[in-house]
């Protein structure tokens, strides 16, 4: 009895050692949370797990969105041997070791190896080239799993050879129903009394940021910090909620909040420096995440400023990256550089008003064909399209011809018209005299500048 009692003792200090992101790890497709636009009924991920005919794939996400609990479901479900390596700690010779005894299963009783590879974007080419005879035959089955953009950070024969999936950040949502499950179902949450508050849930999944782990980890600090009250339970609210997050709680409602937001970006749109920089450092002093702060300058400098001065965007997508590097306060400086330039940019909203116009027109034409001349003519086609007209290549004719690129069903829409805003000047309007720039204003095409046209006013 004492030793069974021990064993218990042991198993439980076990069980509260593992964290509950793992504790929580799904075991079966249902359990799988997220990803819901390459996870549902009939999709061809869905039925290749279920048929355990998973070919060789990489995971690319960013962290806590469910790469290797995916890996996990698919061990679980396979009848195939299952392996998994670390890119970073693993070297050619785990590797090999992997791939010999893989061929030895297969040889053996036609058995093939999954093998998980965590941080498969660290494997250097000579890994990586001692995997692929394995690939190829079929003995391995490889499951990467990586943070980075797989085309630009991993060799090309290995990329060639694998299904790229790419995991996108949870929606609110998702990271709700994982932190409710984990109340209800985890081996160490369901045995205690638990209040979360419906702020302090709304906060952890607005602050997580699409990470499930993050989240998880957070909810099991919180619970495990904080003291019992006299019933029994653990109480968790918004403060302990963001202490437990390590993010500063918002010190205003959410109206005032969204309204701080909207009069960040319109101060922009209006060319206000002094109003943007207010409520820029006015939400950051409320505890809003930088990062939403950032990628709202990243979408102004295109839906507000867009060809008026195509470096706005350069320069706030630097400025987000400089502050993905850099972090608070520095991380400040160039997101204020960004938010000075976007305001003292002419501005334009012609990409967005083109992007919805062309949008609409696409969905109300989807049988619309190709016009013959601008089609591939390195397949077959029929007597008709190979009596077409010639395709006119613009170069021959000084960079720019008159000819028909839209299909004939939508032949005359115009859905992109330039403000003659900054360098928001389109090149083809120009050539046709059909726009007519600002006085004083030279053309914005590179094009027009070579050639010395200038367009005025009438």
């Amino acid at each position: 009895m004492a030793q069974y009692e021990q064993n218990s003792i042991f198993n439980e200090e076990r069980t509260l050692n593992i964290p509950l992101a793992e504790r929580m790890r799904p075991k079966v497709l249902s359990e799988f949370i997220g990803q819901s636009h390459i996870i549902y009924d009939g999709s061809l991920l869905c039925r290749a797990i279920k048929a355990d005919r998973l070919g060789s794939c990489i995971f690319w996400g960013a962290p806590g969105t469910g790469k290797t609990s995916l890996a996990n479901v698919i061990a679980n479900t396979t009848g195939s041997h299952f392996e998994k390596l670390n890119a970073v700690s693993s070297g050619v010779a785990d590797a090999k070791k992997i791939i010999d005894e893989a061929t030895r299963r297969f040889n053996a009783y036609g058995q093939k190896t999954y093998l998980l590879l965590d941080e498969c974007h660290r494997w250097n080419k000579a890994q990586s080239d001692c995997m692929l005879p394995a690939i190829e035959k079929g003995v391995i089955t490889l499951i990467g799993s990586t943070t980075e953009n797989p085309y630009v950070a991993m060799t090309r024969a290995i990329v060639s050879r694998c299904r790229v999936f790419e995991f996108l950040p949870l929606n609110k949502d998702d990271i709700k129903k994982g932190l409710t499950q984990a109340l209800e179902r985890d081996v160490v949450l369901s045995r205690r009394k638990i209040i979360l508050d419906d702020d302090a849930l709304e906060y952890i999944a607005e602050t997580a940021a699409g990470d499930l782990r993050s989240a998880y980890n957070a909810l099991e600090l919180a619970v495990m910090t904080t003291d019992m009250d006299e019933d029994g339970s653990v109480r968790v609210t918004k403060l302990i909620a963001s202490q437990s997050m390590q993010k500063k709680a918002l010190s205003v409602d959410t109206g005032m909040y969204y309204d701080m937001i909207s009069a960040f970006i319109k101060s922009m749109r209006g060319s206000d420096p002094n109003a943007a920089m207010f409520w820029f450092e006015r939400l950051l002093e409320a505890g809003t995440d930088p990062l939403l702060l950032a990628r709202r300058i990243v979408i102004h400098a295109s839906e507000d400023v867009g060809l008026a001065d195509p470096m706005a965007l350069v320069v706030a997508t630097s400025a987000l990256t400089a502050f993905q590097n850099i972090g608070l306060p520095e991380g400040r400086i160039p997101l204020t550089e960004a938010i000075l330039y976007i305001c003292n940019c002419p501005k334009s909203n012609s990409v967005v008003t083109t992007l919805d116009a062309a949008t609409a027109s696409a969905k109300n034409n989807p049988t619309a064909r190709v016009p013959s001349y601008l089609m591939d003519m390195n397949f077959p086609r029929g007597t008709e399209e190979l009596d077409a007209p010639a395709y006119k290549y613009p170069h021959n004719y000084g960079g720019w011809v008159e000819q028909q690129y839209l299909p004939n069903d939508v032949k005359d829409e115009v859905y992109y018209t330039p403000t003659g805003n900054g360098q928001d000047v389109g090149c083809r309007q120009l050539r046709k005299g059909k726009f007519n720039v600002p006085e004083g204003q030279e053309a914005g095409c590179p094009m027009q500048k070579k050639l010395g046209i200038k367009v005025k006013n009438d």
